[in-house]
């Protein structure tokens, strides 16, 4: 597997945390692939052969060429049916809600085609220059040109928002919801009806997903004990972390160490 990142424009930095991309070339003993919820939204380009996403554990749907992948509540897995060569953008949880008007509940655990957000022929016009892109950054150039024109004022996420997403990241979301917000009920009904609108989920969950996400790299990075990371992530005690980490991954953080169809995860999160 072949995985890189690289940085967005100063003028996107604070709405895009990166762009990667991703080469797999096809062996027929490759397995499915298990991907945790990370609390972002990503636009992806399919450059190499479809990949299927399982529905259950024999159904699988095809995932569309040009598509962005809204937040999701729960693990899924991935299998690809050739080689494959992927290039996405990872926005922010409040960066993508910037450049459309679609509420983003709409788009949480699915696959949205690019054309359904943007209109058909625009959304078919960037689709070609990525795909003839002759490399990498020319991708960037284009992806940035597209994303600087679309970038409007009108769609700002609200300030109630930012700050939430912002105390959460700052925290690795372990900073409870009435503390961020002092306790006060009318902001904490409000924030709901906002976050779902314009990040994809509630406070709560993202900052779940968020929690879990510096657990897991503590766990493939720094080869800690579990009640270590429990603590050090904020977590009630072990048990805590272990009943979060099985709700997302569906397995125990020492079964995730060991099991193969974590190895795409397990490459996106070291």
């Amino acid at each position: 597997m072949n995985y890189q990142t690289f940085q967005p424009h100063p003028d996107l930095e604070a709405l895009v945390k990166f762009y990667w991309t991703l080469e797999v070339p096809f062996d027929p003993n490759n397995q499915k692939q298990k991907i945790i919820p990370d609390g972002c939204i990503e636009m992806t380009f399919n450059l190499g052969d479809n990949i299927k996403r399982y529905i259950s554990d024999s159904e699988f749907i095809l995932h569309p060429c040009a598509m962005v992948m809204g937040q999701r509540t729960k693990s899924y897995y991935i299998e690809p049916v050739g080689h494959v060569n992927s290039f996405a953008i990872c926005f922010y949880p409040y960066g993508f809600g910037n450049f459309v008007n679609t509420p983003l509940k709409n788009l949480a655990d699915k696959e949205t085609p690019v054309e359904n957000l943007f209109g058909e022929i625009p959304a078919k016009e960037l689709e070609q220059k990525i795909i003839q892109a002759t490399d990498t950054q020319q991708r960037i150039e284009i992806i940035e040109t597209f994303l600087l024109n679309k970038l409007n004022d009108n769609t700002t996420v609200e300030n109630i928002v930012r700050t939430t997403v912002d105390a959460l990241v700052s925290t690795n979301g372990s900073t409870p919801i009435n503390t961020i917000l002092k306790d006060d009920l009318s902001k904490r009904r409000q924030l709901e009806r906002n976050f779902k609108k314009q990040i994809g989920i509630s406070p709560k969950q993202l900052g779940k997903v968020m929690r879990l996400q510096a657990a897991l790299k503590m766990l493939l990075n720094n080869n800690e004990n579990l009640t270590d990371i429990a603590y050090e992530s904020e977590y009630f005690d072990q048990a805590h972390f272990i009943k979060d980490f099985k709700e997302f991954t569906g397995i125990t953080p020492k079964e995730f160490l060991g099991d193969e169809s974590m190895a795409l995860s397990t490459l996106f999160y070291k």
